[in-house]
C-alpha cells in the first residue's frame, strides 16, 4: 500500500513539474529575450529546413529517445515509449500557455521587466524539470538525456549533465547559422539556460520539495 501511495504522489509531482515547466517555457518565449536551448535550436532548424516547428520537435524527440537507449546500454521499452508519450502533451501545453500570455504583451514591457520575466521562466523551467526528474514516472527525452548523463556517467552532477546534454542542440544551431547566416530566438535567456540551468536544477533538488527523492529506473 505504501508503494502505491508513493507512486500516486510521484504521479502528482509529475503533473506539477510538467505544467510548471511548460508555463515557464512559455514565459521565456513570450518575453522575447531568448528561449530555452532545445526550443531555440528547434526553431532555427525549422527555419533552415523550411519545415514546421512541430515536425522539428517530433524529430528531436525521436532521435534523442533513440540516443537515450544507447546511453542506457540496453533496450528499455518503458523508457522508450514514455519519452515519446511525454513529448506530445508538453508541446501542446507550451503552446497553450504562450497563447494564454499573449494579452499581457510581455514582449512590450520595459527591458528590465522583460528580463525579470525571462529569468522567472528560466527558474521555473529548472524547478519543473527537477520535480518531474525526481518523480521519474515519465520524462521528456531531452531531460532523460541529461538525467542519464548525470547519474550514469557524471557522478550525479546536475550542472555537467545538463551542460553536456546541450551539445547536440548547440551543434544544430551552429549548422543553421552556417546555412542561413542568422539565428533567431537566441538571447540572454538562451545563454543563461546553457550555462546555469543545470546548476539551478541541482539546487532545486535540495531545496524545492526536498522530501521528493530521485527514483532511478536504471
Amino acid at each position: 500500500m505504501q508503494a502505491q501511495i508513493s507512486f500516486k504522489k510521484r504521479l502528482g509531482f509529475l503533473v506539477l513539474g510538467l505544467v510548471l515547466d511548460a508555463a515557464a517555457n512559455a514565459l521565456m518565449i513570450n518575453s522575447n529575450l531568448g528561449s530555452a536551448v532545445w526550443t531555440a535550436s528547434g526553431v532555427n532548424l525549422a527555419d533552415a529546413l523550411h519545415i514546421s516547428y512541430g515536425t522539428t520537435l517530433f524529430g528531436y524527440a525521436l532521435l534523442v529517445t533513440i540516443a537515450n537507449q544507447f546511453l542506457l546500454r540496453r533496450f528499455d521499452a518503458r523508457m522508450f515509449i514514455s519519452n515519446l508519450i511525454f513529448s506530445l502533451p508538453f508541446s501542446y501545453l507550451v503552446n497553450f500557455f504562450a497563447w494564454l500570455y499573449q494579452p499581457l504583451q510581455l514582449d512590450q514591457l520595459p527591458l528590465p521587466l522583460r528580463l525579470l520575466v525571462n529569468l522567472t521562466g528560466l527558474f521555473g523551467v529548472a524547478v519543473g524539470v527537477s520535480i518531474y526528474q525526481r518523480a521519474n514516472v515519465i520524462q521528456h527525452p531531452n531531460d532523460e538525456l541529461a538525467y542519464l548523463l548525470r547519474f550514469q556517467y557524471l557522478h550525479g552532477s546536475a550542472g555537467w549533465g545538463q551542460l553536456i546534454s546541450y551539445t547536440p542542440p548547440v551543434l544544430v544551431m551552429l549548422g543553421c547559422w552556417l546555412i542561413t547566416g542568422q539565428l533567431t530566438t537566441i538571447g540572454i535567456g538562451t545563454l543563461l539556460a546553457l550555462t546555469i540551468q543545470g546548476f539551478v536544477i541541482g539546487w532545486s533538488d535540495r531545496h524545492i520539495v526536498p522530501s521528493l527523492k530521485h527514483h532511478y529506473s536504471f
